[in-house]
């Protein structure tokens, strides 16, 4: 890259794209292959296509990396190595990982593969970024939310860090989104995501149609210089499910930018747009002005600047500068000597015969030679050294010039692909766990919601940080709710260690952060449902982190959680209004002010999602609209070491006959309106 900068990394969903962020001048790509993608929705790629991108990425010097970002389950680890495997084989420069499955296998069978932490693992500190170097990641891609101090400590940490600069926003933290899987069974974290956020929801009282939910595409093109200072390794577009245009526009206007030039930002928003773009999240103004919605308007500028677009990526972009020298001597080969970048080529050709008419000129071989249009390359030196009444033919030397650029392009293209070296995969023997009688743990959200004989019936009861520092003493089961998404982490840490020696024994870890930042403290590390343990791999991963439990993925089946073969604790989360979303936005704050807070959200069907607020942390919840019920399920749940209870609006009475309901199997007393999640039914 052209005096250390940062690399301008382009999205490519399909062949045509990865075509136009190369000849846009981008330095990386990525993109996926047709398997464990989290763009599914897009054209992707096939064995032949990836090995064709390879190629024309490599010998234009452009990087090349996969996103096997999805999480994967215990039925798909043989297909998840197979697709390592054949990264490694092509010469991918890097995996992008969301699963610590997929990253425990790849660190098994080709430990030399760069991985890179995808978005999707919700890294956004400086413990998850020190976690992620500690297993071995090259690169964390930074979570989409942060301000511009917390990129800037995340650098400082000396891994190398990917930002996003423009593109959609989802509503919701990625990673941390089960929206679209519980409406529909899609799962964003399988790369299934149904876009829920841009469906009609409603924050406010009344009949109108409103977009709650959906944010405007970010941009900070016009920030790439601070984000420069601050020591961010890699630009990064989203937009793998948008045409070839979009990628080069973005590219283009990244480079602009970079150069301390002017870029059309007219242009980029007609490319695609939401009613224009927003850089809230970077200077931490969050709020109304971050929200829109993609107009009829919006598309129809798309349709309209989409041939202009073309332009920019129609002919090859010119990375290598090549020196050329041409000798011509009678009654000799001729010869062309070239130098690009320390690779070099000698092409020879016919014999050098006297000139019948009009002998050549060396000024016009050496204008032929400059002819460099259709390739990568621009004229340096060009020297010509040829005897007196010599005749070349253009022909010759367009045929000498052509040999020698496809000789230094296929050496630059053996330079750049390095093959990693890749162990055969050893499928493992999945044990069904056996039957037990699980214990309770109870969630609750306020203090207020405790009483003795709640806190007699349960192994643990769950608090957040805030309502146990309103306790004096701290009994042993109590148990602290770390926060799911933290800017403060070390003030966090202090808290925590001020309630260790108030008695404090547990946290709940709800990012893998949490066991860098208290993995020495001492406490139990309780494995929270936003880590995503969706196999066995990755619960074997947690506990080498130092999880002392685990939670199996709320997007597992009930038959897939009993098959996990987990040598740790596994609990299930039982009863609650499951979490759909984690945002840094408030939808309501931004509709009607805190003040008017209504606590819940609607979407078009009538449907109330309850938005549970934790202030404190800075971030919202949104809550599933049914109740979790599996009381009435007790038999089914018997594989499990423990059932969490999560109440967030529940009187204690009601806390205690939920309690009494899963203590007893209860078959009759089910709610009005309740779910059984996708323990059953699943997702795609």
């Amino acid at each position: 890259m052209e005096n250390n900068r940062p690399e301008i990394l382009a999205p490519c969903g399909s062949p045509d794209a990865v075509e136009a962020a190369v000849n846009s001048g981008c330095d990386a790509v990525y993109l996926g292959t047709k398997v464990f993608s989290a763009r599914q929705g897009c054209k992707n790629f096939t064995r032949d296509e990836l090995r064709d991108a390879v190629r024309l990425c490599h010998t234009n010097g452009v990087k090349i990396y996969q996103a096997i970002n999805t999480l994967i389950f215990d039925s798909q680890t043989e297909q998840a190595a197979n697709e390592l495997k054949q990264a490694c084989d092509m010469g991918i420069d890097g995996i992008i990982v969301q699963d610590l499955g997929v990253i425990a296998l790849a660190k098994s069978i080709c430990p030399d593969m760069p991985l890179h932490a995808s978005t999707q693992m919700t890294i956004h500190t400086v413990s998850g970024a020190e976690i992620c170097r500690k297993m071995g990641l090259r690169r964390v891609v930074a979570a989409r939310e942060l301000p511009l101090e917390a990129i800037e400590r995340l650098c400082r940490t000396g891994i190398p860090i990917e930002v996003f600069v423009h593109g959609a926003l989802c509503f919701s933290v990625s990673g941390q989104c089960y929206m679209s899987a519980m409406i529909g069974s899609r799962s964003a974290n399988r790369g299934m995501c149904a876009q829920a956020c841009r469906l009609p929801f409603s924050a406010v009282c009344g009949k109108e149609e409103r977009h709650d939910l959906s944010l405007k595409d970010m941009s900070y093109i016009k920030e790439i210089k601070l984000l420069e200072r601050a020591g961010v390794s890699s630009l990064k577009t989203e937009g793998r499910m948008k045409r070839p245009e979009y990628a080069a526009a973005a590219v283009h206007s990244c480079r602009q930018a970079l150069c301390g030039k002017e870029y059309d930002e007219a242009l980029l928003k007609n490319v695609f747009s939401r009613g224009g773009f927003t850089n809230g999240y970077l200077f931490s103004k969050t709020g109304r002005d971050m929200f829109g919605m993609r107009t009829a308007e919006d598309a129809q500028q798309s349709k309209e600047i989409l041939p202009a677009i073309h332009e920019l990526y129609r002919r090859p972009f010119k990375r290598f500068s090549l020196d050329m020298h041409l000798t011509a001597r009678l009654n000799s080969e001729i010869m062309l000597e070239c130098e690009s970048g320390g690779l070099s080529a000698s092409v020879k050709g016919s014999i050098v015969s006297p000139a019948v008419n009009k002998p050549t000129a060396a000024d016009d071989i050496a204008k032929q030679l400059r002819k460099l249009g259709q390739t990568a390359y621009t004229a340096g030196d060009v020297t010509v050294d040829i005897d007196d009444g010599a005749f070349v033919s253009a022909a010759e030397i367009n045929s000498l010039r052509r040999t020698a650029v496809s000789s230094l392009d296929n050496q630059r293209f053996q330079n750049s692909t390095a093959r990693y070296p890749c162990k055969e995969y050893i499928s493992p023997v999945f044990s069904r766990r056996s039957n037990r009688v699980p214990s309770l743990r109870t969630e609750l959200y306020d203090m207020s919601q405790l009483d003795e004989d709640i806190y007699d019936k349960s192994e643990l009861v769950c608090l957040p940080i805030g309502q146990l520092e309103r306790l004096e003493s701290i009994d042993e089961k109590m148990c602290a709710l770390l926060p799911r998404f933290d800017l403060h982490e070390e003030q966090t840490k202090k808290r925590i260690e001020k309630l260790q020696g108030h008695g404090l024994k547990h946290l709940t870890a709800t990012n893998i952060s949490h066991f860098e930042l208290f993995g020495k403290s001492g406490m139990k590390l309780h494995g929270g449902f936003g880590l995503n343990a969706a196999n066995s791999l990755a619960a074997k991963m947690l506990k080498d982190l130092g999880a002392a439990d685990i939670t199996a993925s709320i997007e597992l089946t009930l038959k897939q959680a009993r098959m996990l073969d987990t040598p740790l604790p596994l609990n299930i989360i039982g009863y609650g209004r499951l979490p759909a979303m984690l945002s840094i936005n408030c939808p309501i704050k931004q509709a009607a002010g805190c003040g008017k807070c209504s606590r819940y959200i609607t979407d078009r069907t009538g449907r109330r999602f309850s938005v549970k607020c934790s202030k404190e942390h800075g971030y919202i919840e949104i809550l599933n609209c049914d109740v979790l019920w599996l009381a009435d399920k007790a038999d089914e749940l018997s594989f499990a070491d423990s059932i969490t209870l999560s109440f967030y609006s529940e009187k204690p009475d009601e806390i205690k006959r939920v309690i009494a309901a899963y203590l007893s199997g209860d078959k009759d007393n089910r709610p009005q309106d309740f779910t059984r999640g996708l323990y059953y039914r699943g997702i795609l």
